[in-house]
């Protein structure tokens, strides 16, 4: 049994019933979205881009060089995949195409429009920035 103070009510114990109370009570987090996910996105917010070591290469050897301005660009455009949900995504900024780890904020490869590589695999979003 439960008894609520204040009042006079005495009810059964149903679990199934609180909960339900509880999802909807004001300020109650109702997204489904786990403490532990917002932590981790709050988190990867602050990181800085990362490029792995397959993608320096490419862009050394591709001669790509990204200024402040698209970092801050490509950084953004990673924010807005990250509230979409997008999990692996290529970013376009000006000429230069970015396959990246939302996530993480990695960047695994880059390219330039000029290249014959066209196919991208392995994404499940884009954004242009």
């Amino acid at each position: 049994m439960q008894i609520y103070p204040g009042t006079n009510q005495i009810n059964s114990v149903n679990p199934a019933a609180d909960e339900r109370q509880l999802r909807s009570a004001p300020g109650a987090n109702n997204s489904g979205v786990s403490f532990g996910d917002v932590l981790g996105n709050k988190i990867a917010e602050n990181q800085p881009i990362v490029f792995s070591k397959h993608a320096s290469l490419r862009l050394n050897s591709r001669n790509i060089n990204l200024s402040g301005e698209q970092i801050a660009r490509v950084e953004g455009g990673l924010s807005q995949a990250r509230q979409k949900g997008i999990n692996d995504s290529l970013v376009v900024v000006d000429d230069i195409r970015l396959v990246v780890n939302v996530r993480s904020k990695t960047v695994i490869t880059a390219m330039q429009s000029e290249s014959d590589n066209n196919i991208f695999t392995n994404i499940d979003g884009a954004v242009i920035v």
